[in-house]
């Protein structure tokens, strides 16, 4: 889906407040109201934009945060599927560079990142691992694609 400048204001707008009203976006963009629940329709069903609360997961209950590094064999995208699927992954990606696939937990305490490290190193086809974990949570962003 191409953005033109409508979409991407609406986009920022509701970057900068998730809950804002279309009324309010409609007001500043000098369009209908109307106009801006379709665009934020045709957005959300293209897969643009979803509007979620977005938590710091220090904040509510989750000690540990750490970023691991796999080193894989071949099925690289069955792995990341499997490890996608968990409740503690909130992020997965393939890669090129030192690592195969970086992927970032959530976990409740030391001792569950341990048993989910060990769980990720029994997947079939991962070769090694290597965790960084998460001191503090210094910057965290969304706001992609709009300017």
């Amino acid at each position: 889906m191409k953005l033109d400048h409508v979409n991407r204001r609406i986009i920022e707008s509701l970057q900068r407040d998730g809950r804002r009203s279309f009324t309010a976006i409609a007001r500043e963009l000098g369009i209908s109201e109307t106009a801006v629940r379709a665009r934020v329709q045709k957005l959300t069903e293209a897969g643009v934009i979803e509007v979620v609360a977005v938590t710091n997961p220090l904040m509510v209950g989750f000690d540990v945060m750490a970023m691991i590094g796999v080193n894989a064999s071949g099925r690289l995208q069955e792995i990341a599927d499997e490890v996608s699927a968990w409740d503690e992954t909130s992020y997965v990606v393939i890669l090129s560079g030192s690592f195969d696939l970086l992927v970032e937990v959530v976990c409740a305490d030391n001792r569950h990142l341990l048993d989910l490290v060990q769980r990720l190193r029994d997947v079939d086809g991962i070769n090694s691992t290597e965790t960084f974990m998460y001191l503090d949570l210094h910057k965290q962003t969304f706001s992609w694609g709009t300017r």
